[in-house]
């Protein structure tokens, strides 16, 4: 199939790691709500983009990203010591949000937003990673190609308006698009 830009793709697929030498399901998009991309805008793994842009709709796939060509090694400059007070609330630590294994949504000065899971908790210290959850291994995905063609316009300015923080096309009906809609039929706040 010829190779374009902007594509218009949606599949199914198992997403297995090795787990003491055995395939590990880390996560499933089933075909009655496949993971659906337009290629071209970085919002997937480059190396995953570039397995499945050159299938068809029906296709099978089975391939193995190495670590390098997903999310990387470990970095140790991710896994940082907050001093236990930071996750205090009215002096009380929080201990029904912050526990081991935990996913915290965080923001940094600049206004960023990013996610740590906590490692471990001890009397003054919080130890969060900030790595992907994936970084370190390899992927391997199985599945089908439910849909692959070209993107329409429509869906392209989608994507677009969404990276903008705009309207993402939706018509109106979710109530969460920015100026720029009035008059338009959007539920603008």
């Amino acid at each position: 199939m010829e190779e374009s830009k902007n594509k218009y793709i949606a599949v199914a697929y198992k997403l297995y790691t090795d787990k003491d030498g055995q395939p590990y399901l880390e996560e499933e998009a089933p075909a009655d709500q496949p993971f659906v991309f337009i290629s071209g805008f970085g919002f997937t793994i480059d190396a995953f983009e570039k397995e499945l842009i050159k299938l068809a709709e029906g296709d099978h796939f089975d391939f193995t990203l190495t670590k390098e060509q997903a999310y990387g090694d470990i970095d140790k400059e991710g896994i940082v010591d907050f001093d236990r007070e930071m996750f205090c609330i009215d002096g009380k630590f929080d201990h029904e949000h912050v526990t081991e294994g935990a996913i915290l949504p965080l923001q940094n000065e600049q206004g960023q937003r990013f996610f740590g899971k906590v490692l471990e908790i001890n009397d003054s210290k919080v130890k969060l990673d900030f790595n992907h959850p994936l970084a370190g291994k390899s992927l391997n995905f199985v599945g089908e190609v439910i849909e692959s063609r070209e993107a329409s316009a429509d869906e392209i300015q989608s994507v677009i308006n969404q990276m903008s923080g705009g309207c993402g096309g939706c018509g109106g009906g979710c109530g969460s698009c920015n100026e720029g809609c009035e008059g338009k039929g959007c539920n603008c706040n």
